[in-house]
């Protein structure tokens, strides 16, 4: 499958997650999978970022190869559950990059627990009050009833949305994954999440400014689905923040730009990081 991502799985909560781990011991460095893809996301980037920190690649559940529960649907309930994920795993002070969904779920776990990341990265995913998404994730979150998305089923939905990366295609065997972890309803029953997005920023919002730890945002500056608007709406309320838009990317820009990507994330934890004295 991949010569760098092994993954593996553990129970949390009565949930099978799948993860993988690489890099070095320490600083650690949760990386939560994008949609509708997998760990596997990060292979690009993976021999750059495995190079400073000990990586923890983590499947969110009902997302990639992790099992499903509906009430974990919403940005608020799993960033707790990313909070007890990373409990079970022995990761106390990470580092952690949510892209796309991971972008409302690791902050709310922030928020929730303030002392608990060394810094944090997300981006590429809806964030901005009143909501401004486009494309095709506009139709999914406005969608009044699912049963069309369950009629085509989650195979060739993914299929059509990994057709939209730009510059770079995944082997066959990841893209074999990206889809069989979509496929048949998985992918309807996925939708909600982004759907609960109405009802659960605009509390996201009224928490950011409480929320000190360093925080960069990053995404493509070509972005189909997700404008720069809700990374500028992030930037204006968090109190330690940086915005880089990655010129040429589009949605994709871990896997698209992907030493630009992990050049970001590596220099943005170095910067947290604790100097030791010597």
């Amino acid at each position: 499958m991949s010569a760098l991502i092994h993954p593996k799985k553990i129970t949390v909560e009565g949930l099978s997650i799948r993860y993988a781990e690489g890099g070095p011991e320490g600083p650690d460095v949760i990386l939560m999978s994008p949609w509708p893809e997998s760990v596997y996301a990060f292979e690009p980037a993976w021999p750059h970022l495995a190079a400073a920190a000990h990586l923890v690649a983590i499947d969110p559940p009902g997302f990639g190869g992790s099992d499903y529960r509906q009430t974990l649907m919403n940005p608020k309930a799993m960033g707790h559950f990313i909070l007890t994920v990373a409990d079970a795993l022995g990761l106390n002070n990470p580092h952690i990059v949510g892209p796309d969904i991971g972008t409302s779920s690791v902050l709310f776990a922030a928020a929730t627990d303030p002392d608990r990341f060394r810094s944090i990265v997300v981006g590429s995913g809806g964030a901005a009050v009143p909501l401004d998404v486009t494309g095709v994730l506009k139709e999914w979150i406005d969608a009044p009833d699912l049963q069309p998305y369950r009629q085509i089923g989650g195979r060739k939905i993914v299929e059509a949305t990994l057709d939209t990366i730009a510059g770079y295609t995944p082997s066959d065997e990841i893209r074999e994954d990206y889809i069989s972890c979509y496929e048949g309803d998985r992918f309807a029953d996925t939708i909600p999440y982004a759907q609960s997005y109405r009802e659960y920023l605009p509390e996201l919002a009224e928490l950011l400014p409480s929320i000190h730890t360093p925080v960069r945002i990053v995404a493509g500056a070509d972005d189909q689905v997700v404008p720069a608007s809700d990374a500028e709406f992030l930037h204006e309320r968090l109190p330690n923040a940086q915005v880089d838009l990655i010129a040429g990317a589009g949605h994709f820009c871990w896997e698209e730009k992907p030493a630009e990507y992990a050049a970001l994330l590596t220099s943005w934890w170095e910067r947290a990081n604790p100097v030791s004295k010597s």
